[in-house]
């Protein structure tokens, strides 16, 4: 029987128990709980310095009133990071190739934005919908298309994310599979296939990081405009 490439998306069953929310909550248990002592150890404190630097660069052009979702959007970060990259060991399964899951965390999180730019400053929020100096035959054109655009926002995010991934395994499984069946029949080509595959993983390996900082670093772009 065939097995199609796709398979490795569909969410993995076992005994009728989905083990998605396995894989969603593994993360959390790889990292190293922080200590009340003075002097950490190495692990702890490289973490602790990813995170200051990650948060200090995200909360950099927010002002005061957008720091308070500093936690929210660094633990945003370190969980795609991590779901990602588990996603690229063998016999794995990546959450985040899921467009219901990452539609999940992209509208209530850009809702949350807009809600808090309607509530805070509801000209300026409003006032994103139509231009400065826009002329009168088209301000109706413009409102429709600028609404449009605000609502595409979260869709834009989950499939950014989706589509970047599910083409990145999808890719490696074909050059995996080309590989393998050319081993026996040119082990020349088979070498050099091999060869594209390890430079393809590792370049894999970059977009899972930049996926997940891109998806967080627009989610504090949405907020900007709102605080």
């Amino acid at each position: 029987m065939m097995v199609s490439f796709f398979d490795q998306f569909a969410s993995p069953f076992y005994l009728g128990i989905p083990l998605i929310a396995i894989a969603i909550t593994l993360p959390w248990m790889l990292f190293p709980t922080p200590t009340s002592k003075w002097v950490n150890n190495r692990l702890i404190t490289i973490q602790n310095w990813f995170i200051n630097q990650f948060t200090s660069q995200l909360m950099l052009p927010l002002n005061v009133g957008g720091h308070k979702w500093a936690l929210l959007l660094a633990s945003l970060m370190i969980f795609l990071i991590t779901i990602n990259m588990l996603g690229l060991l063998p016999y794995t399964f990546t959450p985040t190739t899921q467009l219901s899951l990452n539609m999940a965390f992209a509208v209530p999180l850009w809702l949350a934005t807009v809600i808090i730019g309607m509530r805070n400053q509801p000209t300026i929020a409003l006032g994103h919908l139509l231009p400065e100096g826009t002329p009168i035959p088209l301000i109706p054109v413009l409102i429709i298309i600028e609404t449009i655009s605000l609502f595409i926002r979260p869709i834009a995010l989950g499939v950014r994310l989706t589509a970047n991934l599910t083409a990145g395994h999808l890719l490696i499984q074909l050059i995996a599979t080309a590989a393998y069946v050319m081993a026996s029949i040119m082990p020349v080509v088979a070498f050099l296939t091999a060869t594209v595959l390890f430079l393809l993983t590792l370049l894999e390996v970059a977009v899972a990081m930049i996926q997940a900082y891109v998806f967080v670093l627009l989610l504090s772009l949405y907020l900007q405009e709102n605080v």
